[in-house]
């Protein structure tokens, strides 16, 4: 059995993941794939946000900090959350 890090405990869940991937933006340009893990890094801000530490303390598990913090401001320039699009926001979502 795989042992994950104590910080890692209230990550997200494989159904859970499976329910907010779809909704998160695809990347607008072609080419090169991303660095990070989307994944990783929603579960970084996650942590960072539960935790209520700065975002230099973020664990490098989930990546670098300034991916986490540049992901979660990406988000929260749309109005819609860290790492989402308007067309993830929480009343579209109610709507269908």
């Amino acid at each position: 059995m795989e042992t994950i890090p104590a910080f890692a405990r209230h990550d997200l869940t494989d159904e859970q993941w499976a329910l907010l991937e779809p909704l998160l933006p695809i990347g607008r340009k072609p080419g090169r794939p991303p660095v990070h893990d989307k994944r990783r890094l929603i579960d970084g801000i996650r942590w960072r946000t539960r935790a209520g530490v700065p975002w230099r303390d973020v664990p490098a598990f989930y990546g670098p900090w300034q991916a986490c913090t540049g992901s979660f401001a990406a988000g929260s320039s749309t109005g819609c959350g860290p790492g989402f699009s308007p067309r993830s926001s929480p009343a579209r979502m109610r709507r269908g």
